[in-house]
């Protein structure tokens, strides 16, 4: 055995409260929801229009069975990433604290580890090159939600109408940034859709009834890519998926959806190590995984929503 895995020790404490963290202004799982793989790397299915076809199922009484011909499932290959990030605690530092200093330093590890990842998701389903060509659209002058005259819901509505074209489903979850969040619950047009208009900006609920969607997610997350300035890591964008919903059990990434997040299982977990003579102690997190988008037509895109 080398010499840091005998001083690396998993921290069985940590790491449960590492898995069961969470970031209410974090959205990218709910874009690209987190399944578990076996392995680093391998082959994943991607997703075309056969995948989310209803077939006909009911059979007569004595009559033949319902038969179908398997399309060729075309994958793609994945390759897992590694990310970790250390947090150094003197002995000194852990005898004075007041408070459990391993536990808290483990979430603001573990907040640090997601943000990034929060960026990367960000990245990757904000630029209008990972969606199937004809579902992106930029808003521009009259056509910008910021503008009285601008119709959002027959954007949105137009948006759901071109995805369920090329998949057959409609799209189920709807996610934002937060200041297109802030220029729709306060959009004239949908505001009059209220019975009860008086005075009321529109909360989430009914975003959700207007645009018909199972789920709404606001990215409220901000970064510094600086360590001084702060900046949203969401802009002023809105887009559009259908997305696995989780059943019982694990969700599967063989199951239809715009894309996900594949982990390795059994991560993240959370090891400790020494040094300088053992008066430093290391609290690591580690986390492998990548964020891919498996069905480009089930995604549209809509950038600029703001003046």
């Amino acid at each position: 055995m080398s010499r840091m895995k005998e001083l690396r020790i998993v921290d069985p404490v940590l790491t449960n409260l590492a898995a069961g963290y969470a970031n209410d202004e974090f959205i990218a799982d709910a874009i690209l929801p987190r399944v578990p793989v076996d392995k680093e790397g391998g082959q994943v299915p991607l997703f075309g229009k056969a995948q989310f076809v209803e077939h006909r199922t009911e059979r007569a009484i004595r009559a033949a069975s319902n038969v179908r011909d398997p399309e060729g499932v075309q994958t793609m290959a994945y390759t897992l990433t590694e990310y970790d990030l250390a947090t150094r605690l003197d002995y000194r530092e852990k005898q004075e604290a007041a408070f459990a200093l391993e536990a808290i330093e483990t979430a603001n590890t573990m907040e640090l580890l997601r943000l990034g990842h929060e960026l990367r998701v960000a990245r990757i389903v904000q630029n209008p090159a990972t969606y199937a060509t004809g579902h992106t659209l930029a808003l521009s002058g009259s056509t910008q939600f910021t503008h009285p005259d601008s119709d959002p819901l027959g954007v949105v509505m137009d948006a759901k109408a071109t995805v369920r074209s090329k998949i057959v489903r409609e799209p189920n979850t709807l996610a934002m940034g937060y200041e297109t969040y802030r220029a729709l619950r306060r959009h004239p047009k949908l505001v009059g859709l209220l019975s009860d208009n008086k005075g009321r900006i529109l909360t989430l609920d009914d975003l959700k009834r207007f645009f018909e969607v199972q789920s709404i997610h606001v990215g409220k997350a901000v970064y510094s890519p600086d360590g001084e300035a702060v900046q949203d890591i969401w802009g002023d964008n809105l887009l559009l998926t259908y997305t696995a919903t989780a059943t019982a059990g694990e969700r599967n990434y063989r199951t239809p959806s715009f894309g996900y997040t594949l982990f390795k299982r059994g991560w993240p977990q959370v090891d400790k190590y020494s040094a300088e003579g053992g008066k430093v102690e290391f609290v690591r997190a580690t986390e492998i995984n990548a964020p891919f988008v498996l069905a480009k037509a089930a995604g549209f895109l809509v950038t600029n929503t703001n003046a």
